[in-house]
């Protein structure tokens, strides 16, 4: 009888997201609009490139809530056992890892503490905690075409 280990990424995923939630309330806190919206204006003038959008403190506070709670209401399917979560997993932490690892080397290139650096490591480690999880569910074969969901 083998022990499944969906509870285990369900609760990395719901982990991962109330640190997420964390890191959202920590770059609101330390004015990361203030560091943000200059940097993508002046990427946009050095690499003549307008992927780097500029947003409103409402609006990005807004867009950042609505995430978090999407992604806690996702974690239903995770904990239901839906194989699908296992891809979401694999994307979500290795995003949240590098958002985390991306702050921190901000923060150390820069010398100072750039707006989201105190809730990085929460963020660095709920993602590598969910990619450790969901790499588990993968290896164990319960990743397959035909799949819950």
């Amino acid at each position: 009888m083998t022990v499944s280990r969906q509870p285990k990424q369900a609760m990395a995923w719901v982990a991962l997201t109330i640190a997420f939630g964390i890191h959202v309330a920590d770059e609101a806190l330390h004015d990361f609009l203030a560091f943000y919206n200059p940097l993508a204006m002046s990427l946009r003038d050095m690499l003549l490139w307008t992927w780097m959008p500029t947003f409103e403190f409402g609006t990005w506070l807004g867009l950042l809530i609505g995430a978090v709670a999407a992604l806690l209401s996702m974690s239903w399917f995770a904990f239901y056992g839906a194989r699908w979560m296992v891809w979401a997993s694999l994307f979500y932490g290795a995003v949240m890892l590098f958002k985390g690892l991306l702050h921190l080397g901000a923060s150390a290139y820069l010398q100072r503490a750039v707006p989201g650096v105190w809730s990085a490591p929460l963020i660095a480690a709920g993602g590598g905690w969910l990619l450790i999880e969901a790499a588990r569910e993968w290896r164990a074969g319960k990743v397959s075409a035909g799949s819950r969901l």
